[in-house]
C-alpha cells in the first residue's frame, strides 16, 4: 500500500478520504502546492519533521511560518535537529515532499502551530509530493491526533 492509499485509508475513519485532492504536478514544496492549489502560501499546512531526543515530534505550521529555534527549545527542552530522509522513512515510511500528520505512528508527537489559525481553511499534504486536502483548523487538529498547539514560529511571518 502506497502512502496515499494509506492515508486515504486512515481517513476513512473521518468520512474524509474522498477529499483527498491528487495533482498532476508536483506539490512537494510550498510554492508548488500554493500553484497547484492556486492559494497563499500561508494556507499550505507544512508538516516539518523533527527528532527531540529520541522523540520523534511533527509540527505543522503555516506554509510561510519559520521555525524560531528559541521558542522550539523553550517548548521541546531541545534544539530542534530535522530528521533525516532515512528516519523519517523507517519511522513512518514517508519521504520529503508528501510528509503529512495523518495516519501515523503514535510514537509520533503531532503538533500543531498557532500560524494556521490566521486562516479558515489549510491544505496538508496527504502521504505524496502531489496530494493534499481541504481541512478547517478543528478538522487538523482531530484528524492529526494532535497533542496540542504550540507558538514556534518566527515573526513576522507567524
Amino acid at each position: 500500500m502506497t502512502s496515499i492509499e494509506h492515508v486515504r485509508e486512515y481517513l476513512k475513519q473521518f468520512g474524509a478520504e474522498e477529499r483527498v485532492l491528487e495533482f498532476d504536478v508536483s506539490s512537494a514544496t510550498v510554492e508548488l502546492a500554493a500553484q497547484a492549489l492556486g492559494c497563499e502560501s500561508g494556507r499550505i499546512a507544512k508538516t516539518l519533521s523533527f527528532m527531540a531526543g529520541e522523540q520523534p515530534v511533527f509540527i505543522v505550521a503555516a506554509g510561510d511560518c519559520r521555525i524560531d529555534n528559541r521558542k522550539y527549545k523553550q517548548q521541546f527542552g531541545c534544539k530542534a535537529r530535522m530528521m533525516t530522509a532515512e528516519e523519517l522513512e523507517s519511522l513512518t515510511g514517508l519521504h520529503f515532499g508528501g510528509v503529512c500528520p495523518f495516519g501515523l505512528p503514535e510514537a509520533v508527537a503531532v503538533y500543531l502551530d498557532v500560524s494556521l489559525r490566521a486562516y479558515d481553511h489549510v491544505y496538508p499534504a496527504c502521504g505524496s509530493s502531489n496530494s493534499a486536502i481541504r481541512v478547517t483548523c478543528e478538522e487538523l487538529e482531530r484528524f492529526s491526533r494532535c497533542r496540542g498547539w504550540v507558538d514556534v514560529g518566527k515573526e513576522p511571518a507567524c
